[in-house]
């Protein structure tokens, strides 16, 4: 690890409650720690941290909830405890490819199936391109993002709010174009 890299994974073991391998306590907000992404490895431990930083909202935008990095464990644990345990808190998920989930099972999806209020899955409608292929924003703070769908390069900051701002603020102008009732709306016509 060179001289300005963070390594999220000793974030994840520095935040572990005792007993568990799940980080407890959201990573401080004063660390401003870019870090490039160039394994499944180093992804994963990236999107359990950044997750694990959430304190009321994450958005991800995803092809299909990319079962490597969505459909594991630890991260499925993260999102429940985020969700159960913050009484505002919300998750919420953008598809821009939905139909591969139509043929596998999700784990995921099946728990936004049991918390509806607290988990809010779309479909990604609208012409916005986006510039990364992936991403999870925490709050407005934190972000891991992947620009190629082959490749699992990317870039993690648990405090760039001005770049997670900017998704964000892209991941929010698709949402409110995928708004569900306006979808069964137009459907309904």
């Amino acid at each position: 690890m060179t001289t300005g890299e963070f390594d999220f994974s000793r974030l994840a073991l520095r935040n572990t409650a005792p007993g568990t391998s799940l980080p407890a306590i959201p990573a401080a907000r004063n660390e401003n720690h870019v870090r490039v992404i160039s394994s499944l490895e180093e992804m994963r431990a990236a999107v359990d941290a950044v997750a694990a930083s959430a304190q009321r909202l994450m958005s991800i935008y995803t092809p299909d909830l990319e079962p490597d990095l969505y459909d594991q464990n630890g991260f499925l644990e993260i999102v429940k405890r985020f969700v159960l345990a913050r009484r505002f808190a919300k998750v919420r998920v953008l598809l821009s490819d939905s139909g591969r989930l139509l043929r596998d099972n999700n784990r995921f999806i099946a728990m936004g199936r049991r918390l509806t209020s607290c988990i809010d899955i779309r479909p990604a409608l609208g012409g916005v391109k986006q510039r990364a292929h992936g991403y999870l924003i925490a709050d407005d703070r934190a972000i891991v993002y992947r620009v190629h769908a082959d490749r699992w390069d990317g870039v993690a900051d648990l405090n760039n709010p001005p770049i997670a701002r900017q998704y964000l603020d892209e991941f929010d102008e698709i949402w409110h174009s995928s708004n569900a009732d306006d979808i069964a709306r137009q459907a309904s016509r």
